[in-house]
Order: structure tokens, then sequence, then C-alpha cells
């Protein structure tokens, strides 16, 4: 990863992490595809439901070696790049990998967080079409950064890592 110092770059802005996070969205599609459909030749599922818990571990760590990955080459996933993002340090320098693998682990908090009080609500009022906020557990993790100082997402703020605008490429 290219070293920077993080003072010269301006932090990413909410809105630009959220578009990046929609286009991410829209990747993981296929990455979660060709893990789920490995995982079902390998395993002979035949739906959903059988050896779900397995699935949800595959699918965990599938999802986390893409993102740790490319954050551990360049320090951005495809859609950081093309939204100009990039991970670093505070200081800029190369985020280790237990770092990265706590990132992509505590990013997981808030959204986590946030679907079992869909579900707790669901469950307390009785109304199952409560369960259709589960759309919003996703973006949980943007609820902290109103409240951060420097606007951080919270498991960035607990590790010391950034999200930085990375200036454009010079086309020639």
């Amino acid at each position: 990863m290219q070293s920077t110092n993080s003072l010269t770059l301006p932090l990413a802005s909410r809105w630009r992490r959220f578009a990046c996070m929609m286009y991410e969205g829209v990747l993981l599609f296929g990455v979660i595809f060709l893990a789920g459909y490995l995982f079902d030749t390998l395993t002979q599922s035949r739906n959903a439901l059988m050896l779900r818990h397995m699935r949800q571990v595959i699918l965990f760590v599938a999802m986390g070696v893409y993102f740790v990955l490319c954050w551990r080459r360049r320090g951005q996933t495809l859609p950081m790049k093309t939204w100009n993002i990039r991970l670093q340090d505070i200081a800029g320098a190369a985020i280790s990998l237990p770092r990265l693998i706590a990132r992509y682990v505590l990013a997981w908090i808030l959204p986590l967080m946030m679907a079992f009080a869909v579900m707790t609500a669901s469950r307390a009022t009785g109304y199952s079409s409560t369960d259709l906020f589960i759309v919003f557990a996703p973006f949980a993790g943007f609820i902290y950064t109103w409240f951060d100082r420097e606007s951080l997402f919270l498991h960035d703020r607990l590790l010391g890592t950034r999200l930085v605008e990375t200036p454009k490429p010079i086309r020639t």
C-alpha cells in the first residue's frame, strides 16, 4: 500500500462512503454468489436451509477474504478505487493484517445490533411487517458517524484507521 501522510488527504465524506457502499453491495453479490455456488456444489446442498449455519460462516469468511485482500494490497476495493477512497492508518502507514481482520469483524457490530433490534421489535409488537426495517441494518454504521468529531465509523475510530479521499489520477 502506498504510504501517504493522512494529514494532507481529506477524509472521505459521508456521501462518498455511502455511494461506495452501494457499489460494494453490487460487487458483493458476485462474491456471495460464487462462494454460495461452490459451497452448494461441494456439499450437494439442495436448498438454503441445508447446512444453514455453515453456509453463513463460509459466506462471512468469503466476504472477509475479499475485503482483507483488497485492503491489504492497495488499501482499496474496486468501488473504493472508483470513488477515490483509500483505507489507511492515521499516519498514512500500511495497516497490519490483524488490524485489517479486526476492522472487517468490527464493521459488523452495529449492523448486527440493528438487525437484533428489528427482530426484537418484531417479536415484541407481534407485527411481522416490522421485519421490513431489516433493510436499514447495513446502514447502522453511519449512525455513529453523526456523533464522531471526524465523522469516522466506529470501527475506524477503534482501530485508528481512516478512509481518505485520494487525488484523482491524471489521464494522459
